[in-house]
């Protein structure tokens, strides 16, 4: 047997080490994150390609410098050890809950809300972003309310009608299937202005909101979990798109944005499911008379 040569070996180490480290960054468990299921995602995570791609990369190596032969069985173990470490904390929801945690605390959220409500002030003085803001805030623990109760009546006067009929067809469908999506332990970490433009006959307003939640599937006949894990964190990023109709003004008296009484007959709130007032019959869910939410998608 050909004996192995230290010197020729060692030449060839700080090539060796390279590849260690960009099979470690390639073999890594990819990040997994929840689309928010009534919003048309899903979660997991995919490191099929990466392996096959580390694979071929071992196997060109040792046609190619046989001498690595040893070291690259040593990468193998190394990885080994690694991947299964990384599965081990990916299956642990305290470990999982401080790297979510820590990513919602650190995350770099640029807040764009000055300059958007000087653009909104300067066609409507009474406008005040901070109202604003605390409005899209309530309008989005409604919906995570609503979902969770399977109960869309209480967003109604929030929500434009497609957004509407959207989202009560993907909530009959969780009824009918016999299953809940619970959304819970909110905790909303970011929510700023994003942009502002006039588009004919509308105005549309977007609202960046980063959120921290539980997020997962129970049975309702057993009560059991049947998707996700209640003892886990997600970190969500959303836009939350606004219309109203062009020309428009905050009314100053106004305490917020809340559709709290309806805005042609004064009476309070209580729309029906084509967004009509049940007292005088106006349509309040068009953005004829205040905001509406007219889309909210995650950005994840």
């Amino acid at each position: 047997m050909k004996k192995l040569d230290f010197n020729k070996l060692r030449q060839y180490l700080p090539f060796a080490f390279m590849l260690m480290a960009l099979l470690c960054s390639t073999m890594a468990i990819a990040d997994v994150g929840n689309q928010n299921r009534f919003l048309g995602g899903d979660s997991g995570f995919d490191g099929g390609d990466s392996d096959l791609g580390a694979l071929l990369w071992l196997i060109y190596i040792c046609f190619r410098y046989p001498v690595l032969i040893p070291v690259v069985i040593v990468v193998i173990v190394v990885l080994i050890i690694v991947r299964k470490k990384k599965k081990k904390q990916a299956s642990d929801p305290k470990f999982v809950n401080q790297q979510v945690q820590q990513q919602a605390n650190t995350d770099f959220n640029y807040d764009n809300s000055a300059m958007v409500a000087a653009q909104i002030q300067a066609i409507d003085p009474a406008f005040s972003s901070d109202k604003f803001i605390g409005f899209a805030r309530e309008v989005f623990m409604t919906i995570q309310a609503a979902w969770t109760a399977k109960d869309w009546k209480p967003i109604r006067p929030f929500e434009s009608e497609t957004l509407f009929n959207t989202h009560k067809q993907q909530l009959d469908e969780y009824i009918r299937l016999g299953k809940t999506n619970v959304v819970e332990k909110i905790a909303i970490k970011h929510c700023s202005l994003q942009s502002f433009v006039q588009d004919g006959d509308k105005e549309v307003l977007t609202v960046a909101l980063n959120a921290v939640m539980r997020d997962y599937v129970i049975s309702d006949a057993t009560g059991k979990v049947i998707e996700s894990d209640p003892d886990r964190d997600w970190y969500m990023k959303y836009e939350l798109v606004f219309n109203r109709k062009a020309g428009l003004k905050t009314d100053p008296g106004k305490k917020g944005n809340s559709i709290t009484n309806c805005p042609n007959c004064g009476a309070p709130t209580e729309v029906t499911s084509s967004g009509q007032c049940t007292y005088c019959g106006s349509v309040i869910t068009n953005g004829e008379h205040d905001w509406v939410l007219s889309d909210i998608h995650s950005t994840n």
